[in-house]
């Protein structure tokens, strides 16, 4: 009996499902890339650049702009930021930077601030199909400093530190996990950095993240609250994703090689 090796390759099955996921086709993504948890971002871009808006009823929306930025919502938690930085070496894209919220982890943090993390702390276990875990999640330093450079021309206050990437959405009654928290000397706490800086690393894509502290949940009635999110995002968001589009805007415009080298 013969048999046929009929299994299709990695990027192969990234090509088909990119689209399948999204809703755009794979030309329609650009050189350089946002990802977010919020359906929200992404119609505040598309009205600004009055774009479509693809994936409608599919797992993720995306919307790109005439200057060949895109926008992805891939949704919340490790497996999907994992999956969607698989998928987005169908298109290799020369720059991801990904606009999340996080919770504040020291008393000089406060709602409103904007984090730019230096490193991640693998806690979510997602990222460890992809490298051993002496391997450190980092962003792509020359990435971060466009962003930076955005915030200061904005007289913006933020932060840079190590945030805590977990798996784990209900942890603030855990006084264990919160003294651990603590003792690692993090600044924030979230769900997605770690896996993106690592799958990002794994499939040559560089990367970086500016996260928005959305709470606070170390200090007394700091956790996050339907009302109190509502309040962070009518705030802080449209400046949030604002300095996102200038960023990757400008590295797209002054045609930076951005990407670490290989060795």
């Amino acid at each position: 009996m013969t048999t046929t090796n009929s299994s299709l390759s990695r990027l192969e099955i990234a090509r088909n499902w990119l689209p399948r996921y999204t809703g755009m086709p794979i030309d329609r993504f650009g050189d350089y890339i946002l990802l977010t948890n919020f359906h929200d971002y992404v119609t505040r871009f598309a009205n600004k650049f009055d774009c479509e808006i693809h994936g409608v009823g599919r797992p993720m929306q995306a919307a790109t702009n005439d200057q060949g930025l895109s926008i992805v919502n891939f949704g919340m938690g490790s497996a999907n930021a994992a999956t969607i930085m698989d998928l987005l070496s169908a298109r290799n894209p020369k720059g991801v930077l990904f606009l999340g919220k996080c919770g504040g982890l020291k008393t000089t943090t406060e709602i409103g601030h904007f984090i730019l993390p230096i490193a991640a702390i693998r806690g979510e276990g997602t990222s460890l199909d992809y490298f051993p875990p002496e391997v450190p999640a980092l962003p792509s330093f020359k990435l971060h400093k466009f962003v930076s450079d955005r915030l200061v021309e904005r007289r913006m206050d933020y932060r840079t530190g190590v945030v805590y990437t977990t798996n784990r959405r209900l942890w603030e009654h855990d006084d264990q996990f919160r003294q651990r928290l603590i003792r690692m000397t993090c600044i924030g706490i979230e769900m997605e950095t770690a896996t993106i800086f690592i799958v990002g690393h794994h499939n040559t894509i560089s990367r970086g993240a500016l996260l928005l502290v959305s709470d606070v949940p170390i200090t007394p009635d700091g956790v996050k609250t339907e009302e109190s999110d509502r309040f962070v995002t009518s705030t802080w968001s449209e400046t949030h994703l604002e300095i996102g589009i200038e960023a990757m805007t400008d590295i797209g415009t002054r045609g930076e090689q951005i990407r670490h080298f290989r060795y």
